[in-house]
């Protein structure tokens, strides 16, 4: 059967089109900016199309050893942050799902707490400064290694898992860590690959920490370096056009280096996308 439109359709339609357009023409925009000539720029030519096509601005950003170095900086803090994310969040998750665990509700009720309340950024610093993760590459990777809405996520997720399979492990000799690692991560690749997603992008966005724990500039993270790029407008660590006598424009530079640092996690998103949605709502309804 033939289904129709009507003009809740229409409008629903036109709405999200609406949406989808405001949210990705200032991509559209600054690859435009980013892509055109400075004479172009400067008459205010660009507005969807680059004119005058060129990867100028790119070659500069990417002859500043700065962005280079921020990035193999934000990719360890990523890769290695995300991992212990996971790990320490996936072990707790399990642990807290089985309701007959000593002081489970008491030690989640704690957790819950923390939604609402934290210590604040003077206490949060202190204590890792006692620590001593200041400057280090662990000051940027443990301080937020668990978050409390993706743990509650993965816990119920846990919990709607058949018990039989627990008690099947049991049965052949597995011990709790022997089922948690080879049944139950094994079947939790929607949950592990939505909350790894959710742990990624935010170490990859994270520049206040950098602020607060980090004071060698050889550590710096991308975003950090961005920060500056956009604030300031100008790489101070260069030494002027990278071919011939390239105009540097301000606005393009800054858009290059804005598309230099989103599209790598953007690029991420199509990949985990078939997990996405199956590990988002499954961990949100027990059962």
């Amino acid at each position: 059967m033939k289904q129709r439109w009507n003009w809740f359709d229409a409008l629903n339609a036109l709405v999200l089109f609406g949406v989808v357009a405001a949210c990705l023409y200032p991509f559209i925009y600054m690859l435009a900016v980013s892509l055109s000539d400075s004479a172009a720029i400067a008459r205010g030519k660009v507005w969807l199309w680059p004119q005058g096509f060129n990867f100028d601005m790119y070659q500069y950003v990417f002859e500043d050893g700065r962005v280079l170095k921020g990035y193999k900086n934000t990719l360890i803090y990523v890769t290695l942050g995300t991992a212990i994310s996971l790990i320490v969040t996936a072990l707790g998750a399990y642990a807290l799902s089985k309701n007959k665990m000593v002081l489970c509700k008491p030690v989640l009720l704690m957790i819950v707490f923390t939604m609402f309340f934290s210590g604040g950024m003077i206490p949060t610093f202190l204590v890792v400064k006692e620590l001593g993760l200041v400057n280090t590459v662990w000051g940027m990777v443990l301080p937020g290694a668990v978050g409390t809405w993706n743990l509650l996520i993965m816990r119920t997720f846990f919990m709607g898992m058949p018990q039989e399979l627990e008690e099947s492990g049991k049965i052949d000799g597995l011990s709790e860590i022997g089922i948690f690692f080879r049944i139950v991560l094994p079947l939790s690749k929607p949950v592990l690959a939505t909350i790894g997603l959710y742990y990624a992008v935010g170490m990859w966005n994270n520049f206040m920490g950098p602020l607060l724990y980090l004071r060698s500039a050889d550590l710096q993270p991308l975003q950090v370096i961005l920060r500056n790029i956009v604030l300031s407008g100008q790489f101070t660590g260069s030494e002027g056009p990278v071919v011939g006598d390239i105009v540097i424009v301000e606005d393009a530079l800054k858009f290059a280096t804005i598309m230099v640092s989103t599209l790598p996690i953007l690029m991420v998103y199509p990949f985990i996308q078939k997990y996405f949605v199956k590990g988002a709502l499954i961990g949100s309804v027990k059962g």
